[in-house]
């Protein structure tokens, strides 16, 4: 019988926040075991630091300017065409499931089968975003299944019983007790359908999507999670607000800024980051659990695990939260395989990766490679035999509009080039892995000339990739004033959006 996959996926979960990725407060054992069972990816990035964009290319091996249609790739809507997961395991002899977030349409309408893309099995929890219609990402009545559970355990109308926002930076304890928080809910949902499946089907493998809404914001863990940590005990975090000043790109970031920068305390940014790490904490008991289940059941050695997230969180770097950008906190993710007597296990890997390669790369630990081509590496001879599968990586970040950005590395440097303004910047990885130091500008010849070799790979990949929005006469577009932006237009004041 063909492995069963189990993907565990968090949302906004930077790579430093691993234990065994050189963390020294977190404490992440279950995560350290599963590091250790296979290989542990030191370089391994999204394609998108976004939640939607990110998730579209995981699902479809290709790049978000490609695969994800409308605004900044950002609508949630798959382009016709293009290979999904779900529906090529389906043809494969798989039985799929989905527990969790998935963030990308369709949405089902209240009746309809459990579907999507070829997930079969389905419940959706989609972090109590706003309420919206059937064709938008949001919170709907009799579609988000975790708002429907809450209801029926005494808690409904809960799920942000705090008062704040899903994109809110500020810390709260969850009123929602820890057997009923989200992610222990995505957790046991992943158990309840495992279980069922080896009971009903035994002899059909199965795919899991276990997709933990957190650690993104609110920072909001259930007790006792909320007091794991010592807010004074956290590390402080790498840079300043001066630092995007200087480096020309207050403009891009001024909604971040002017959203977080004046209104967080010291204090509160200690209290944020010990929340975010209480949340990790519980998700790696949750994973812990689901691990657990795999050995009681006799299923770990023919299950493929992979653990990872969608894109990172800045936690306070260079003043900033959230995403959208690259420098570490917010790019790198954590990225584990493990498959027992087929993977070697105790390695860590410096190979450079990303979400899109692991689609392709499944596909090919099965023994049934895609038919189609995709955008993604398969990463086998990597797990397998250690052999390298590309010299750069390349992310982008926004498909249109004013933070239109790219990123290539070859792990030694990082070149940055954002579309408005033309703004630059080139971090020495080895010497500088804080990315403190812009060298963009230096006066060192031969730095110029490294900055001009990335910038032409850079070039290289747009082309061969067609992402035609970024190019102008054959080279990087630059643009200087805010109306001359590509499509979608918005009117723009102080760096704020109106519509």
């Amino acid at each position: 019988m063909k492995p069963n996959i189990l993907v565990i996926m968090s949302d906004q979960f930077r790579h430093d926040a691993v234990e065994c990725n050189g963390n020294p407060v977190i404490k992440t054992l279950n995560m350290n075991a599963l590091a250790a069972s296979g290989v542990n990816f030191s370089h391994s990035f999204t394609p998108n630091p976004v939640c939607v964009p990110a998730r579209i290319s995981f699902t479809t091996g290709c790049y978000a300017h490609k695969a994800a249609a409308g605004e900044k790739g950002n609508k949630g809507v798959i382009q016709p065409g293009f290979p999904k997961l779900g529906e090529e395991l389906v043809k494969r002899g798989y039985e799929t499931y989905s527990v969790g977030k998935l963030h990308y349409l369709p949405y089902r309408k209240p009746g309809e089968p459990r579907t999507v893309h070829g997930l079969q099995h389905v419940e959706l929890a989609e972090s109590g975003r706003i309420l919206g219609k059937y064709d938008k990402l949001g919170q709907l009545e009799g579609v988000e299944d975790y708002h429907d559970y809450l209801k029926t355990v005494g808690w409904g109308g809960y799920t942000r019983g705090h008062g704040l926002g899903n994109n809110d930076i500020y810390p709260a304890s969850s009123p929602i007790p820890e057997e009923h928080y989200v992610d222990s809910w995505v957790a046991n949902g992943a158990i309840s359908y495992m279980k069922k499946h080896v009971q009903e089907q035994p002899d059909k493998p199965f795919f899991m999507w276990a997709s933990f809404p957190k650690p993104h914001s609110v920072y909001d863990p259930p007790r006792p999670y909320d007091a794991l940590y010592d807010p004074r005990e956290m590390p402080d975090p790498v840079g300043d607000i001066g630092m995007i000043r200087e480096r020309g790109l207050d403009l891009l970031y001024s909604e971040h800024i002017n959203y977080i920068w004046d209104l967080l305390s010291p204090e509160a940014k200690k209290v944020i980051k010990a929340y975010y790490y209480g949340l990790i904490s519980l998700q790696d008991k949750l994973i812990g659990n689901m691990l657990r289940f795999l050995d009681e059941q006799g299923l770990r050695d023919n299950t493929i695990v992979i653990f990872t997230s969608d894109h990172g969180d800045l936690m306070g770097d260079f003043g900033l939260y959230f995403k959208r950008c690259f420098y570490n906190g917010s790019v790198k993710v954590p990225l584990m395989i493990s498959w027992p007597g087929h993977i070697p296990a105790g390695t860590t890997s410096d190979e450079l990766v990303g979400l899109e390669d692991l689609m392709p790369t499944l596909m090919s630990l099965i023994g049934e490679p895609l038919e189609q081509a995709v955008d993604g590496k398969d990463l086998s001879p990597v797990l397998l035999e250690q052999k390298p599968v590309r010299e750069y990586y390349v992310s982008q970040s926004e498909t249109s509009g004013m933070k239109m950005s790219y990123m290539i590395t070859n792990k030694t440097w990082r070149y940055m080039y954002h579309v408005y303004g033309g703004v630059e910047e080139l971090y020495n990885e080895v010497e500088d892995p804080q990315e403190l130091h812009n060298l963009a500008h230096s006066t060192d010849s031969g730095v110029q000339d490294l900055k001009e070799q990335m910038r032409v790979e850079l070039l290289k990949w747009i082309i061969s990739n067609e992402d035609h929005n970024m190019l102008e006469h054959g080279d990087l577009l630059r643009v200087e004033k805010l109306e001359d932006l590509p499509l979608p237009k918005r009117h723009y004041l102080f760096g704020r959006r109106f519509y």
